[in-house]
């Protein structure tokens, strides 16, 4: 026998019993964002390598380690997108969505990174990103973040996560800090981990994300970057806080929040939760001002976040907040009992479909007796079951069978079990 073969580790399938709470995440995402006025764009999933090595930064963790990048058949570098913000760039410049205008753009997706698989962290990973265009001011910021908090309430989890909120300042601000926080570290180079003694040169800003407990310790003396804002920073992340606190948006100010990518300035923010245990962040973002015109376009203010589908569905999971009648996908199961029955059976369906817009109705395919057809009925979790055999074909008529409640089969003409299902589906 031929060797059966597996999915890619980390590359997971989506049953169907779990694709029903993904549809049910999707259409809460859509109904807040289509609320806020924003468009979905959809890219390729495969860009230049080039893209992503001059976005994200050459000496970060995801270009050195986690990218998916291979030549294809004419010698073009190109990689499988493991992350959404350079490539909503790329296209909104290919297609001049950037000049003298606005644009609240979000896209949906898979991104790739090649890392240990683990709950809640996949190399195939699905995230919803939001990004804007062409607005400079602590507005759009806050706009985005109380966006998020309506999805938040909306599922049920606002209770369960934590706003952190930082400021990168400018290029200019995180320049000197760099300095001031090198010659810091550089004093303490013995108590340093090996990955943030590598980092010292090429990308030390990343060492205040170090999850190592002796380098934790060793931070809590350095220096604090909003130590070194310039005045318009300061006021940008004061206005933000203001609006945060005028609308009610409870958050911590984190001063090692620095995010892991190149192209954050300015505004830079979490969600996190502590139900998840040590995949604790569900969304995160911020301000890339800088990042149109490294991808060679001219300078246009831009802010967006990005939140993990797997994570925020395993929480509503372990917090048990998927309601119950998601999984319920089936109206109505119609039997058919009969050898010449299928035809009226088919028919009959396809006229309740189109009489009763919102139906789910399953029809029985491929024969069967009554009773193993009702088990079929009761594994659908239809609450109603609808009968043709040759008695119903003669007649003209539709059996009615109630799975929920005990009532005698009732003979209905079309036209009645139509307005039955509206009845029932109202």
């Amino acid at each position: 026998m031929a060797k059966q073969l597996q999915a890619i580790r980390g590359m997971n399938d989506l049953l169907p019993e779990q694709t029903v709470v993904w549809q049910y995440f999707e259409q809460k995402v859509r109904g807040v964002l289509a609320s806020t006025g924003y468009q979905e764009i959809r890219m390729p999933v495969l860009e230049p390598t080039e893209l992503f090595k001059r976005s994200i930064g050459e000496v970060t963790d995801i270009v050195e380690k986690e990218m998916y990048t291979f030549d294809d058949r004419n010698g073009d570098s190109l990689t499988l997108r493991p992350e959404g913000t350079a490539g909503c760039v790329r296209a909104a410049q290919q297609h001049s969505l950037l000049q003298n205008q606005t644009q609240r753009l979000w896209y949906y997706g898979p991104m790739f990174r090649h890392e240990r698989p683990q709950k809640g962290r996949y190399r195939q990973f699905y995230q919803v990103g939001v990004e804007t265009f062409g607005m400079e001011g602590p507005d759009i910021d806050a706009e985005l973040i109380l966006m998020s908090a309506r999805l938040w309430r909306e599922l049920g989890i606002l209770d369960h996560v934590r706003l952190e909120l930082n400021s990168l300042g400018t290029a200019a601000d995180r320049k000197r800090y760099r300095e001031a926080l090198v010659e810091y570290l550089r004093g303490h180079l013995e108590a340093l981990d090996d990955d943030s003694r590598r980092r010292l040169d090429s990308n030390p800003l990343r060492i205040l994300d170090s999850k190592n407990e002796t380098t934790q310790q060793l931070l809590e003396g350095a220096p604090v970057l909003s130590d070194y804002l310039d005045e318009e920073s300061q006021l940008h992340f004061s206005a933000l806080k203001a609006m945060l606190d005028e609308a009610g948006v409870a958050y911590v100010v984190n001063p090692r929040l620095v995010r892991g990518l190149d192209y954050y300035g300015k505004t830079v923010f979490e969600w996190v939760t502590t139900e998840l245990g040590a995949q604790g962040t569900v969304c995160a973002g911020g301000r890339y001002d800088g990042l149109v015109e490294q991808l060679g376009g001219k300078p246009v203010p831009a802010v967006g976040f990005a939140m993990g589908v797997e994570r925020l569905i395993l929480l509503l999971e372990t917090l048990q907040l998927i309601p119950a009648e998601v999984h319920h996908q089936v109206d109505a199961y119609l039997l058919v009992l009969g050898e010449n029955c299928s035809s009226y059976a088919l028919t009959v369906a396809e006229q309740l479909r189109l009489a009763v817009p919102s139906l789910r109705l399953v029809v029985n395919c491929g024969g069967g007796s009554f009773k193993s057809q009702m088990k079929k009925v009761a594994r659908s979790g239809a609450p109603i079951a609808l009968i043709v055999g040759d008695d119903e074909v003669s007649s003209r008529r539709i059996g009615v069978k109630y799975q929920d409640r005990d009532e005698p089969q009732q003979a209905l003409t079309l036209e009645q079990t139509q307005n039955l299902l509206n009845q029932q589906l109202a």
